[in-house]
């Protein structure tokens, strides 16, 4: 699973929410295993303080580090991120996952287990960027672009993508979206082998 390091998220209450429910998620599962925080720290690869500040909902940390602990407690990413639906919700607006003081922002629209796929929304202001973390060996991404121009920084060069065209990427590999134009890129991008 791709994602955010380059800017946190900003102090909305969407995004506070987000951060509250990974938080008391990881909490809830890394005691339904009985696990100890230095145990799934561990496994997850990250500090013992950072993850306590993850479940207590005052760490705001990238959503590469919510996939690699999700992970090592056997569940996934949309698993601890998107709210819990009502069957009688018709409409879905989206998880608020990411978002940049400038108006960017990424938002997690839903998501299937097996096989493993995420759709999202994606918007990036005029001069916007997100520097992804590789993704797993074997994971792709799908970009449809909705209007403006995205610009794919991959690691064999840079790949842009007008409105009304798709792209498929490599995502185990470093990469990065621009937009390097004067209006919003507004995108729809897949995720797949996650």
């Amino acid at each position: 699973m791709l994602i955010m390091s380059s800017e946190p998220a900003t102090d909305s209450s969407a995004a506070q929410e987000f951060v509250t429910r990974i938080g008391g998620r990881i909490r809830a599962l890394r005691k339904q295993r009985g696990w100890s925080v230095q145990r799934l720290a561990e496994a997850g690869g990250l500090s013992r303080r950072m993850l306590t500040d993850i479940e207590l909902g005052q760490a705001n940390p990238s959503l590469a580090t919510v996939d690699r602990v999700a992970r090592a407690l056997d569940t996934d990413f949309a698993a601890l991120a998107l709210p819990e639906r009502d069957a009688a919700d018709e409409q879905v607006e989206g998880t608020l996952v990411w978002q940049a003081s400038d108006g960017s922002q990424a938002l997690l629209l839903g998501a299937t287990r097996e096989p493993a796929a995420e759709l999202w929304r994606w918007t990036l202001a005029p001069g916007g960027r997100y520097d992804a973390e590789p993704d797993r060996p074997g994971a792709q991404e799908i970009h449809h672009v909705l209007s403006g121009r995205l610009t794919l920084a991959l690691e064999s060069g840079p790949q842009v993508v007008a409105p009304g065209r798709s792209a498929v990427i490599a995502s185990d590999q470093q990469y990065a979206y621009r937009n390097d134009g004067t209006e919003p890129v507004v995108f729809m991008r897949v995720v797949t082998g996650t």
